[in-house]
Formats: structure tokens, sequence, C-alpha cells
């Protein structure tokens, strides 16, 4: 345990918090009486489907939700960021490396457009949003599970890969069931089966921690001017600040 990298905890503390907040979120709208508890028997009436969006659309759950999204997004972008430069050195296909964490940096991005611009004012625009966190972000767990194989960093890439294909898998079953049953007007099931979709994205990143905890990240800064030769012996002057 000595040997392991604190770095392996960002990922599942963020993946445990996102989702603690989503609940949150979720709980508030229960309790206000805007949206139908998960488990009931949804019917049209006073209360809208348990969507995420419909949860996180009216104050104060939508202000909650509004914070989630754009920290969440945040975090999320340092992983994929803390990811890359992990498999930089180690992927003889470098571009697909670049194209997953381009693809998933414009995900990020549409989860700030989801979370700051609710479904009932800006409709079109929130689910803009909503299509590239859930598109490009199930591009992206495709690509990581065939990087966790390629790579097989440790030793331990059949048993991460394995892992990472089958939630990738679940997040595509959990994509399209959740399209069909919008389709079929099931809504209660829908919403059901969104939340599973969410649940398992964050199980995706909590993933990274098998290889994080091997690898230790630094913030290296360097003075890139003309200094004065004698001024180097200073080595105070020039330590790199650690991250």
């Amino acid at each position: 345990m000595r040997s392991c990298s604190l770095w392996a905890l960002l990922p599942p503390i963020y993946s445990v918090l996102t989702a603690a907040g989503l609940w949150v979120v979720y709980f508030v709208a229960v309790n206000d009486e805007k949206i139908a508890p998960l488990g009931s028997k949804y019917r049209n009436g006073s209360l809208y489907p348990p969507y995420i969006s419909i949860a996180g659309n009216s104050p104060p759950a939508s202000c909650i939700f509004s914070e989630v999204m754009n920290l969440s997004a945040f975090v999320a972008f340092i992983i994929a960021v803390l990811r890359f430069l992990q498999l930089r050195r180690r992927m003889d296909k470098q571009w697909l490396n670049v194209c997953s964490l381009v693809a998933f940096s414009i995900g990020c991005f549409g989860m700030t457009l989801l979370g700051n611009f609710q479904v009932f004012s800006e409709e079109m625009i929130h689910n803009c949003g909503t299509f590239m966190t859930f598109g490009l972000g199930t591009l992206f767990c495709w690509l990581q599970s065939y990087f966790t194989l390629r790579v097989n960093l440790r030793n331990e890439g059949r048993k991460a890969g394995l892992l990472r294909f089958l939630l990738s898998g679940s997040i595509t079953v959990c994509m399209i069931l959740h399209l069909s049953l919008i389709a079929q007007r099931l809504h209660m099931q829908a919403a059901q089966s969104q939340w599973a979709l969410v649940m398992f994205f964050l199980a995706f990143f909590a993933t990274f921690a098998i290889e994080f905890r091997h690898s230790r990240f630094y913030i290296v800064c360097t003075d890139d001017s003309a200094v004065p030769s004698e001024s180097l012996s200073d080595p105070s002057r020039y330590q790199p600040d650690q991250l």
C-alpha cells in the first residue's frame, strides 16, 4: 500500500461524489413533488417522470444540479488528461489517444451545457449537451477499453480491459434501451434506464484507479529566459513544483 499512488483515489472519489450529488438532486425534486419516484407507477398527471434533466429543472434542485455538473465536468476533464499523459509514451497509435481526449473534452463541455441550460427553458441547447455527453462519453469508454487491452499496463490489462468492456457494453445497452423506451412513451422505464446509464458511466471512471495507483503526476515549472550561470547554483530557486 505504501507504493500505491494517492492519485488512485481521485477516480473513485469523483464517481462517489458525483453520484451522491445527482441523488441529492433527485431526492430534492421528489421532496418538492416535481417528479415521481423511480419505483412508482408513473401516470400522466401533475408529476413529471424522474428523468435526471427534469429532476434538475426547477430550483432549488436546479442550483444543485448546475454545481454538480460543472464540478463533475471539470474533474472528469482532469482525469481524462491524466489518463492521456499516462498512455502517451505507451501507445503505438498516438492519434487514437489524442482523439479520445478531444472527444471526451467536447463531452465535458456538453456536461456544462446540460447542467446550466435547463430542459424546459432551453430544450435544444440542453439536448445538444446531452447528446455530446452521452454520445462522446460512450465513444471514450470503448476507446479506453481498447487501450487497456492494448497497453496491458503491469500485466493487468486483461482483467481491467474485460471489466471496462463489460461496463462499456452496459452503457451502450442502457443508451439504446433509453431511446427505444422514450419512443414507446414508457417514461418511467426510460428514466430508470437513464439513471442506470449514468451510474455505469461513473463506475467506468472509478476503474481508472487500477492504473492510477501505478503512476505519479507532477507539474514542473521552468524558466525559459536566459539566466546567468552563477545563479544556477541556487537549488531552491529552480526546485520543481510538484502536484
